[in-house]
């Protein structure tokens, strides 16, 4: 039936609404540009409370499989779509998206003028958003917990091998774990407000997860923080990026849109080559902030020059704002993993660079 997607900015947009009738959906309105990858896009937790808008005209179009999905369920708010397609084609597929937004009880619009919706985020940033059967202006609160919503409620292992590393959960998705365990690692997922449990752990390497929302909302774990990751050879992806930075006083800011799909360009400052990346955030590290610290920036987004990863100076710590589990998106950055990895195992741990 007919229904509304009303941004915060006093804008409306009209489409045919699919959501159950507990009233308007409200969450932060933001865009993914990728063709492909919609059922980990939606499955994501970093993407906890967030409106999605799908750019590419047709999505849904290779189905739902029981494989793709990064968490148990899906994590979006809402789904923006042009177009999605009742018939789908893919030999792993068992259902459709549709079936499966309606399953989860997702709301979701179609026949929106979704290029419109996403040159309006562009132009006035991330923001709230409704999707109701009848216009109703959104809450201009800033929606926030959500990392205590997404994370596991207790302690996982996973995998036999050798060496152990501990991924402190703020969001994981289940391709990093999965990008660990290939390189025969075991692995304990360690949830962020459970990480005293690191104390009873032997460990050889840290990780520091993914997740939804301000990094900032974890500033009473930061000493903690600190203490681990100096003491272990540490890798952080995206909010653990960010994270690390902050635990050792560096400082975050919002993007006006932040930075999402499976395109983004990133150079390495260590080699001069440049790789494609999958990205999904709407905060970044300031590296104005870095003077001081022991970070130095690595890692910079070609398109816009936005810090996209750092190297600790005299430890074996690397961050990167990139996704290198690239889950959906192209591989060039899944030698992040084996650096990671070669830093832990190599004699005497020397500074290794791909």
């Amino acid at each position: 039936m007919p229904g509304y997607l009303c941004l915060e900015n006093g804008l409306t947009f009209q489409g045919e609404v699919h959501m159950s009738g507990k009233g308007p959906a409200l969450g932060e309105i933001v865009f993914f540009t990728g063709m492909t990858g919609y059922q980990e896009v939606l499955t994501d937790p970093s993407y906890k409370d967030q409106i999605v808008v799908f750019t590419y005209p047709l999505i849904g179009q290779y189905g739902i499989n029981d494989d793709d999905s990064e968490s148990m369920k899906p994590q979006v708010k809402g789904v923006i779509m042009l177009q999605t397609p009742d018939v789908y084609s893919h030999y792993h597929a068992n259902s459709s998206l549709k079936e499966y937004l309606l399953k989860w009880e997702i709301p979701h619009m179609t026949g929106v003028d979704t290029r419109q919706v996403v040159k309006s985020i562009r132009q006035g940033g991330s923001q709230n958003a409704c999707i109701s059967h009848t216009p109703v202006m959104p809450s201009k609160q800033h929606l926030t917990g959500q990392i205590g919503r997404v994370a596991a409620q207790s302690l996982q292992r996973q995998g036999s091998g050798n060496p152990h590393i501990a991924v402190i959960d703020f969001g994981v998705k289940k391709s990093i774990v999965n990008s660990l365990l290939q390189l025969d690692c075991s692995v304990t997922v360690v949830p962020f407000h459970q990480i005293y449990q690191l104390d009873h752990l032997e460990y050889d390497g840290l990780v520091l997860s993914n997740g939804p929302g301000d990094p900032k909302e974890m500033t009473g774990l930061l000493p903690v923080l600190k203490e681990k990751i100096l003491e272990v050879p540490t890798l952080g992806i995206c909010l653990g990026h960010q994270l690390i930075a902050l635990a050792l006083g560096g400082n975050t800011e919002k993007l006006l849109f932040g930075h999402r799909g499976a395109n983004h360009p990133v150079i390495d400052g260590e080699t001069g080559k440049v790789f494609i990346t999958s990205q999904n955030h709407n905060y970044v590290v300031e590296p104005a902030s870095l003077a001081g610290t022991e970070l130095y920036p690595r890692f910079r987004n070609v398109n816009d020059g936005s810090l996209e990863g750092l190297q600790h100076r005299t430890k074996p710590i690397v961050s990167v704002q990139f996704h290198p589990e690239a889950r959906p998106g192209p591989e060039d950055a899944a030698w992040i993993f084996e650096q990671f990895h070669q830093s832990i195992t190599k004699s005497g741990r020397e500074k290794i660079y791909a």
